[in-house]
């Protein structure tokens, strides 16, 4: 028996609902926007529709160990949906919303999944057009009915009627849905999360019972959450970490799980529920960041005055007075004045003004940014994590948060540095398993738990917290020796608003090159302020007041590699704007925005080639994917720039 069936404690997400529809029963635990109304569901609710909808699992003939995919935008009766999937005895598998047919396919066919619950038209229909290559798919349910009135529905119902089927025959079902949920144990199955797959086919993550509750626990106590806090749901719902924060602290907590009616309307969403618990990756921050300093360059010379000198108090000691660190009483009422002024409006312009608790990980954010929000009295902190360890591997405690760590091991979790760099870990969120795939599970996981992460990095002295270098794959050699690391040099490069990605290429050569994509929002606004007529992102990226203006951050971010010793190697001597920004559609990446570089390099071959080839320009012809699923080209001549790069004299000069 084990230890938490031993103490009584729910051994199953179900379990957990049951528990706190009696605890928490007249609290309210998901909130929808619909047609910009927010509608509520209590826990008390909540366990009533999830157990309708699993009563109607059952009429449709949903069995112990089925696979059920779910794919939509996050709404509750898509939350519920993996509950009563766990309730039946099947396994709930998540899938992107904005995948495009083929990429379901290969999840839907690996996982073989029996029933597929669609949010909406648009996700029937990627659906139906894969239904005839994949055999195996039993029934479908969609959420929203607009559109769907005129398609075939023997194998296909609206998930409401599929609830009124459960409800109407709970006499004739209840008892066995009742056995079905207390076979539930610790290590059932929970859910299986397929990885964004970087390198190639994405693997399906088996997560248990034990492996969300004990990481949802451990992490919930770690920051002091409880049925009070709130947080908006808008990432992908395929993504781990959507899955601990809306079902597994939500369910373990007892908090309030938001859910924004669009991704167009989730700035204005956040604004109204003003979440006291908030992740959301780097490039979220840094967007925002973008149109607050958009916004002020705009604004009247006596705002623009103000903010930059409130600005200038807050970068001074705001992130010691959220530290709690002392500081003097003229210099704390400077700041108050500010937060009447400047950082509380501007707070709550943003969403923030209740945020007791905020996360960013994935990438690593600029040191720039993650201070700025903290010097507004934002707890912004950083964590480390990956599917296969439940999310949390390390966390950044309350009064130890710095920019260039990820903080010190979650609780419960033990991590390691091997002999080459590489951080392993090993903890109760450790998944079971990749999904049909052996081979792989063994060269990830030894037995004794401990998982290699893939990931290059290495304990500070004194401090015990933890820095991530880059992934251990793509550190290698330049050709004279020196160490290369491109995800150092790229987050660099992304620190400046008007880079929104970069890759970096060098192993094994003379030199680093790069690519790199502009923002279109942040160049956009500097192009219309300096009079810069443009009308594609294609001629904006090539004009040559915009490649002067990325050329100077490329030189003022090699200025900042030269600084570490180690690392100097890895200087940018040649770059290109390229004349599409990259995207999942096209393969360059992941549907959670992490650059695919075997594909990138295979794909861009000649651009590369010019780069090293020391051309000036390079004419080039793309593949590119539209909106609409259709192929086209697109034609470019780009213009390569060399780079400025600190030498070592001037650095020996400099020191």
């Amino acid at each position: 028996m084990t230890e938490n069936a031993a103490s009584g404690a729910p051994q199953s997400i179900p379990a957990l609902l049951a528990r706190n529809a009696e605890r928490y029963g007249a609290l309210p635990a998901y909130r929808e926007k619909e047609f910009g109304i927010w509608q509520t569901w209590t826990w008390a609710e909540t366990a009533r529709e999830v157990r309708a909808m699993a009563l109607g699992f059952l009429v449709l003939g949903m069995e112990r160990g089925d696979y059920v995919a779910i794919i939509g935008r996050n709404r509750p009766a898509l939350y519920w949906a993996m509950a009563a999937a766990e309730m039946c005895g099947a396994v709930p598998v998540p899938l992107y919303q904005d995948a495009v047919a083929e990429e379901m396919a290969y999840v839907l066919d690996h996982c073989g999944a029996r029933f597929v619950i669609c949010g909406d038209q648009e996700q029937v229909d990627k659906v139906i057009e894969v239904q005839d290559r994949i055999h195996h798919i039993h029934h479908v349910a969609y959420l929203d009915k607009r559109g769907m009135r005129k398609y075939d529905h023997s194998r296909m119902n609206a998930l409401a009627d599929v609830m009124a089927e459960g409800r109407a025959a709970e006499q004739r079902l209840g008892a066995e849905l009742d056995k079905r949920i207390a076979e539930l144990g610790y290590d059932h199955t929970c859910v299986m999360l397929y990885t964004s797959g970087t390198t190639g086919k994405p693997k399906g993550v088996v997560l248990s019972n034990r492996n969300i509750i004990e990481t949802s626990k451990a992490s919930a106590e770690f920051d002091r959450l409880t049925h009070k806090d709130e947080v908006l749901a808008y990432l992908p719902m395929a993504w781990v970490g959507d899955f601990i924060f809306s079902i597994g602290q939500a369910y373990w907590t007892g908090f309030t799980v938001n859910c924004p009616e669009s991704a167009a309307t989730m700035m204005t969403d956040l604004r109204e529920i003003g979440p006291t618990y908030f992740f959301a990756p780097p490039r979220v921050f840094e967007g925002q960041l973008t149109n607050v300093m958009i916004r002020m360059e705009d604004a009247g010379r006596l705002k623009k005055w103000l903010f930059d000198r409130f600005m200038a108090v807050a970068r001074r000691i705001g992130p010691a007075i959220l530290d709690g660190k002392p500081v003097g009483s003229v210099e704390r009422l400077v700041y108050a004045v500010g937060n009447m002024l400047v950082y509380g409006p501007l707070k709550n312009s943003l969403g923030y003004s209740r945020i007791r608790v905020g996360y960013t990980a994935g990438e690593a954010i600029g040191p720039e940014i993650f201070d700025f929000y903290r010097s507004l009295g934002i707890n912004l902190k950083q964590l480390y994590g990956q599917t296969e360890a439940s999310v949390f591997i390390t966390q950044q405690p309350d009064g130890e948060v710095r920019s260039d760590t990820v903080g010190v091991p979650s609780p419960g979790v033990e991590v390691r540095i091997g002999e080459n760099g590489e951080v392993f870990y090993r903890s109760p969120g450790t998944f079971v398993e990749y999904y049909k795939n052996p081979d792989s599970t063994a060269s990830t996981k030894d037995a004794e738990g401990w998982v290699a992460t893939g990931d290059a990095g290495f304990f500070e002295e004194g401090t015990g917290h933890l820095r991530i270098i880059d992934r251990a794959k793509d550190v290698g050699k330049m050709a004279d020796g020196s160490l290369f690391a491109p995800k150092y040099v790229e987050n660099k490069l992304k620190f400046y608003p008007n880079i929104l990605e970069a890759v970096v290429f060098g192993a094994g050569r003379d030199m680093c090159c790069a690519f790199i994509n502009i923002d279109l929002n942040a160049v956009g606004n500097w192009a219309e302020r300096n009079n810069i007529a443009y009308a594609s992102y294609q001629e904006l990226a090539g004009h040559p007041k915009v490649l002067d203006m990325i050329q100077e951050h490329v030189e003022e971010a090699n200025r900042s590699v030269a600084e570490d010793p180690m690392l100097s190697g890895c200087q940018i001597h040649r770059f290109l704007v390229l004349h599409k920004e990259l995207d999942a559609d096209d393969g360059e990446l992941t549907r959670t925005r992490k650059v695919r570089r075997n594909i990138i390099a295979e794909k861009f071959a000649d651009l590369i080639d010019a780069l090293y080839g020391g051309k000036d320009s390079i004419y080039t012809e793309t593949e590119v994917t539209y909106e609409d699923g259709r192929k086209g080209k697109i034609k470019a001549t780009l213009t390569i720039r060399d780079a400025k790069v600190v030498g070592a004299e001037q650095r020996m000069a400099a020191e």
